[in-house]
Order: C-alpha cells, then structure tokens, then sequence
C-alpha cells in the first residue's frame, strides 16, 4: 500500500477500486467528519497522507452543537494555516463579552460576568498563555472549512454512507471494512492499513472493539430548540454569548425548567437549551412545537417579536470516557471516546487536539521516521486529557447549582420559590445573605467561562517524552488549575508563546509556537547555544528529518522583544528546549553539555519509539 497519498496503486486516484469484485484500496480510512475526523483529515493531509473519509450524515452539520472554539484549538489550526479563515468565519470575542443571567432576553437582567478573554484583571494571562483567542464559531461553519481543506488536499469524502463493521486478522494487519451507500443501498469494501473512528456519541467503532466506557451517573435531560429571533435590539446593552435564564416565580414545564440561551449568529440566530428539573426521569418525553414555542417566547419575554423555531432534539447529560483511545491500528477520537455536555466549551476542542496528536505520530510512522511504539502514546496522553475535560465539564453544570438556589429556583412549590426570589430583593438579613450567596456563586463560574488552565493545562506523559535529563519534580500544579495556566518547560507541556522579533524588525512580531510545529522537530536555543544548532543540523540530517533549530536572545536569529521567552523558557542561555511536531516539550537540557549531538540524537530517537 502507498504511505504518503493514501490510496494504493491498486485502486484508481478517485477512491475507486481496480476490479470489481475487489475492496477499495487506501492507507486511511477515516469515520466521521465532524470535527474530529475533519480535523484529522486535514491534519493529515498536511504531511501528504490522503484516504477516504466517510460519514453517516447527509453532509456537514446542521446543528451548531459546538461552538467556543478556544486558544489551544486554535493554535493546532494556526499550524496549517486555517487561523485566518476561522477568525473571518467565527463571530469575534467582541461578541463573547459577558455571560448573563436574567428572567428574560427581553426584561430584567440579575447579574452578569466577563467571560472568554474580556475580563479586564486576566487580560494579560489569556495574552501570556497564547497568541490565539477565543471566537464563537459553530459547529456548522467549523465543519465546512476543515472538509474543503481535507477536500482542496486530496482526501476523497462520502457522505449518506455508513460504516457496518471491520474485520482484521490481527492488530496491526490489513483491516477490511464493509461499508454501505445509504442512498442506493449498495454494500462494498475499503481495506486499509488504518482505521480512525471518529463516528461520534454512538461509535460502531468503539462498540465493535469492545472498549470499557467508564460511566459516570448523568445529569439528565436537555433539548436544543434552534430559534430565528431578531434579539439585536436588546442586546445592545447586553452584549454576550450565553445568556442563562431563570424564572423561580412563574410555573414552568418539568422538560423546561430553566434554559440557556446561546448566541448562534448574532443577533438572529440563537440556541435554545432547556434542562429538564432535578429528578426529571421521563426520557421519553417529545414535546410539541407548540409546547416548544410557548416556553421559547416566555423565556424571550416579548409577545410581539416574530419568532421562527427551525430545529429541535434532545440529548442527555452524560460522564463518560473510554479507557483507551486505540487498539493496534485503529484509533479512536472525539464524541466516540468522550461525551460530556458543552460547559467550559471542551468538546470540539478536544476534537481538534486528539487529532492533532495523531496526525503527525502516523504521519512518521508511516515515512519511516518512527517506530510502531510511537503510535501506543496516542492513547496513553490523550485518554488521560479526555477524563479531565469530562470531568470538568459535567462539574461545570453543577457549579450552577449554587446560582439556581440563590435565585429560588429549587423548591417545586411556585408558591415557595416566588417567596424565595422575592427575598433577595428585602432589605433584611435573609436578603442580604442571599444577594451575597448569588454574588460568590456568580464568581465562582468564572471557572467555566474563564477556565484558561483546563484549556491551557494539558501535560503529557509517555514514552514520547523525554524525562531522564530531569534533576527535579515537575513543580505542583497551579492553585487553581482550572483558572490559572502554567507557563512551563517541563517535558510535556506546550511550548509557552512568546512574542518575538528582528533585530531590525521589519515585520510583525511572531510567537515563538510559530517557529515550532509544520511538521518538524523544533529546538530552541540562545546566547552560547550555537553547538545545540549544529547538532540539530547533523541530526536532521542521520535521521532524514527535519529538525530544525533558533536561537532567540540578543544579537540571536531572533530577539526576545519583551524578555518574555527569558523568563519562561526556564533553561539557562545556552540550554535548548526541544518540542515535538505539536508543539509539545519532549525534552530540555537546562546547559550547555559537551556530547550535544550525541544527547540529542539519543533523545529524538528515543521519543520516535526508534529505542528504548
């Protein structure tokens, strides 16, 4: 089978096969174009590795389930150059200013908070973490721009086709897939050297392997009731993204106890998720349009306002993540190996990263750069990122339950939570204990919609990271890992972001992450730091790869514009960080040491799986 563009010789370029009788022929065959599989797609793709990607659905999404996409998403997406196009699609942080809690779009608001990046105090820790901000861009435009880039590269994609099944003979043999055509009916096969599964919630992928999914109880009943509402003249003085609404006064439908209102296309188009009231249990509940509209307008507040409900669906609340992400030549990602509801906005997110992790590992596995081995740290560092982020997505939601109980919202009796409401509003010591309840729970999701550690944090261990140099313990975590990121060397962590120069700049500064990544190893030296290049030069050149070397420091290849990179970097001068193709530290050597290249030969190998 060919390794570089994916489809064998034995099959014509169009992904059809040579004989009739026989299976399609491609090194990769991908489940799922969302955006995991898009994502991997077109991570693929810019190495040179091109298959087949199908998809159960008529086409990209309809639905814009997902739709914060954050720093560390999008500076995987910056490698390959789809940061420009994201920011013109996605609607700008501008837009993401506040989250608010109010008793309708239309009426009184109770409290508000800074989110994604606005929050005056932390403005410079989101521009120290990244070069990349936030943006809200839904599901429905992320797919489409990584398809046409999967597409515009060569990769074959059909949509309306399920997958039915794999059959191999052993782990790492030749896998036969039986695929069926939903429009025709017609049954065939592909035969791949791999298989990715990024066929969502309801993975056959992951069913068939028979994975363990670790379960968590859930947390109930949502629906998403997708609305056209021209909402832009309340929102001049109310300008965000998520908008909670709470009516402990009035009655309300079990289904439809409280909602969050999420801005789709500003300021028509937006997302309705109503949750369901603690204990609620009937699953099989199918509201009406009718029974959806009058809970929509309540929550709208404004009888006049012309109101269009184009979609809606439920979904339940889950916890849940597989015990390992792959087996043999088949890896999993995305909704198939983690499922948990959209707080703290890591769902898509994560997508991205798995696949970003991937892409490169097969990628040099399959030139040759690197050894099978390689491919088992998949696994064994993104299964571990994918527990926390479930974790803390569903402790996001319960977060919320100090808010909801400090406006009255959790007694059933309306009577009993219209006299609870009406108390925050008493000047007495029952309200004052309630207003100062409703203010630290208020601040207290800032761990939701300013969690820059949990996007920012993730720390990889395994083989393809390099830790025998290291004379000391990784420092402890933050004291708030989910707010505060950090900045670190340590093997594992990202490589931080500083911004950086020419001595005689005649151009705008550029991260240092942008020196890193496309590709290729990246080690990163400084003043004294010359023999730490010519040993990357010789090893690229053992190795037949690139790794390649700068130096960054004064009169180095780049200067260190605000002695950022001095005071991150954590190694001396003429020490070296060493980062893998994503970005990630895999080694660092805090000096200068007399056997450079021999160390540094010894370590790429070492993290390519080409010794132990």
């Amino acid at each position: 089978m060919a390794t570089t563009n994916g489809t064998s010789n034995l099959a014509n370029g169009n992904g059809q096969a040579a004989s009739k009788d026989g299976p399609i022929e491609t090194t990769y065959l991908l489940v799922g174009a969302g955006p995991a599989g898009s994502a991997l797609a077109s991570f693929l793709a810019s190495y040179g590795n091109t298959g087949i990607m199908i998809s159960a659905a008529p086409g990209t999404a309809k639905e814009p389930r997902a739709h914060i996409t954050n720093p560390a998403a999008i500076e995987c997406l910056r490698d390959i150059g789809l940061q420009d196009e994201v920011y013109h699609n996605a609607t700008p942080q501008s837009h993401m200013q506040h989250t608010r809690w109010c008793h309708s779009m239309a009426g009184e608001e109770f409290a508000r908070i800074h989110s994604w990046g606005n929050q005056p105090e932390r403005k410079g820790e989101y521009e120290a973490a990244s070069p990349c901000y936030h943006v809200d861009l839904p599901q429905t435009l992320m797919e489409p721009i990584l398809v046409k880039r999967a597409i515009n590269q060569g990769w074959k994609i059909r949509f309306d086709t399920t997958f039915v099944k794999f059959d191999r003979d052993s782990s790492d043999g030749p896998i036969t897939s039986t695929i069926t055509d939903n429009l025709s009916g017609y049954t065939y096969q592909i035969r791949s050297k791999y298989l990715f599964g990024c066929d969502g919630a309801r993975s056959q992928i992951i069913r068939q392997l028979d994975i363990p999914l670790v379960k968590e109880p859930g947390q109930g009943l949502a629906f998403n009731v997708l609305v056209e509402a021209d909402l832009e003249k309340y929102m001049k003085f109310r300008t965000g993204n998520l908008h909670w609404i709470m009516q402990p006064d009035k009655p309300h439908p079990s289904w439809g106890w409280t909602c969050i209102n999420r801005m789709v296309k500003p300021w028509h188009e937006w997302m309705f998720i109503f949750f369901a009231e603690p204990g609620f249990s009937d699953f099989k509940i199918r509201p009406s349009h009718d029974e959806y509209m009058k809970r929509v307008r309540e929550f709208i507040g404004d009888d006049a306002l012309e109101v269009k409900i184009l979609d809606a669906s439920k979904w339940y609340i889950n916890e849940i993540v597989a015990e390992r992400y792959s087996d043999g030549n088949i890896f999993c990602m995305g909704d198939a190996v983690h499922r948990h509801p959209p707080l703290n906005g890591l769902g898509s997110n994560t997508c991205v990263q798995d696949a970003f992790n991937l892409a490169w590992k097969v990628s040099y596995v399959e030139r040759g750069l690197a050894g099978p081995k390689l491919l088992d740290s998949y696994s064994g560092e993104r299964q571990p990122i994918g527990e926390g982020i479930i974790r803390r997505a569903n402790q996001g939601l319960r977060d919320h339950a100090g808010v909801w109980d400090a406006l009255g919202m959790m007694d059933p009796d309306v009577a009993v939570r219209k006299k609870q409401f009406d108390e925050i509003s008493e000047a007495s010591e029952a309200g004052k204990k309630r207003r100062q309840r409703l203010r630290e729970q208020i601040d207290y999701t800032s761990h939701e919609f300013g969690g820059i550690g949990v996007e920012m944090n993730q720390r990889y261990e395994s083989g393809a990271v390099y830790l025998k140099d290291e004379k000391e313990a990784r420092r402890p975590p933050p004291t708030d890992p989910v707010l505060q990121y950090q900045i670190s060397t340590y093997p594992g962590a990202r490589l931080p972001h500083a911004w950086i120069n020419l001595r005689t700049p005649n151009q705008p500064n550029i991260s240092t992450i942008d020196l890193a990544g496309h590709g290729a190893f990246c080690l990163v030296t400084g003043v004294g730091g010359e023999k730490w290049k010519k040993a990357a030069e010789a090893v690229s050149k053992k190795l037949s790869m690139d790794v390649n070397a700068y130096s960054i420091g004064w009169m180095q290849d780049w200067e260190d514009v605000y002695n950022d990179w001095s005071r991150r970097r954590e190694v001396e001068e003429d020490g070296c960080v060493l980062a893998r193709p994503d970005r990630t530290v895999c080694w660092r050597s805090m000096g200068m040491r007399e056997d450079c290249e021999g160390a540094l030969l010894h370590v790429v190998r070492s993290v390519l799986g080409l010794e132990s």
